[in-house]
């Protein structure tokens, strides 16, 4: 089982690649993969084929996913990215910026 270093409702920015230095929060992870979908980034257009003669064919806009590797948490104390680092207190590991320490 894969882990990863984000997971759904963090705030990340885009590392590199064609949306490089965007921000956007995270809607959904796939850590067998290793992918994440960033909410409003890498944009796709999806033709939508019209089902019942009720419907109408149309061009959707919906969010690709991106590999995990290329995001980067941010914290929401000092605004920066960071790695994330984990902190052992009373039997509790919990996750800390590594730039201002504060617990995210």
């Amino acid at each position: 089982m894969n882990k990863l270093h984000v997971k759904t409702g963090d705030t990340v920015e885009i590392i590199s690649g064609k949306e490089k230095g965007k921000r956007g929060k995270i809607l959904s992870a796939d850590p067998a993969k290793g992918l994440v979908i960033v909410e409003g980034l890498n944009i796709h257009t999806k033709h939508k084929k019209a089902r019942r003669q009720t419907e109408e064919s149309e061009i959707v806009k919906v969010e690709g996913a991106i590999r995990a590797c290329k995001v980067m948490r941010v914290c929401p104390k000092c605004d920066k990215t960071t790695r994330p680092a984990h902190k052992l207190a009373d039997g509790k590991k919990t996750t800390v910026c590594k730039k201002c320490g504060a617990e995210i």
